[in-house]
């Protein structure tokens, strides 16, 4: 076959487009992996400040129960205040943290949604080009035996001017 199929840089255009979209979905899989780390990592430092928080908590029942001395109480609040600061403070870094995560959910979503559409155009190319391939056999094959009707009828011709002409 002597053709070329016309778009085939077209085909080449949308798979590189397609290995680019597979690349960005692998990236955008490990942003998201190391996203949730990190969300684990910080609901651990949350959960320790309030383990903190109850033990602390604990101890201010314990010298209240055994009538500890008011500026000791005192004190043992104004530190339980400090600890639940530093715990509404590891609530915001874990509730922003979330968001960091489900951001990057819906980045991976988009990106699969992505290299999913441009499967489907690599995969509409190639139905197109074998389609074409085929069409251009036919044609080939067609044009092969529109030439061997010719040299038969030439030959036919041919012969029937000897039988003449003899």
């Amino acid at each position: 076959m002597s053709a070329d199929y016309p778009l085939q840089e077209l085909v080449e255009i949308k798979e590189r487009r397609f290995q680019e979209a597979a690349r960005i979905l692998e990236k955008k899989k490990k942003q998201l992996l190391e996203e949730e780390e990190k969300l684990k990592e910080k609901e651990r430092e949350r959960d320790k400040v309030l383990k903190h928080k109850l033990e602390k908590l604990h101890q201010l029942r314990q010298a209240l129960d055994q009538g500890e001395r008011t500026d000791k109480i005192q004190q043992m609040k104004r530190y339980k205040e400090v600890v639940d600061e530093r715990l509404a403070e590891k609530e915001k870094q874990v509730d922003a943290q979330k968001k960091q995560v489900k951001l990057a959910e819906e980045q991976v979503e988009a990106a699969k949604k992505d290299l999913y559409q441009k499967q489907k155009d690599v995969e509409k190319l190639t139905t197109h080009k074998k389609e074409w391939m085929s069409e251009m056999e036919r044609e080939e094959t067609r044009k092969e035996a529109a030439e061997q009707d010719e040299i038969g009828a030439a030959l036919h011709s041919r012969k029937n001017k000897k039988k003449k002409s003899s």
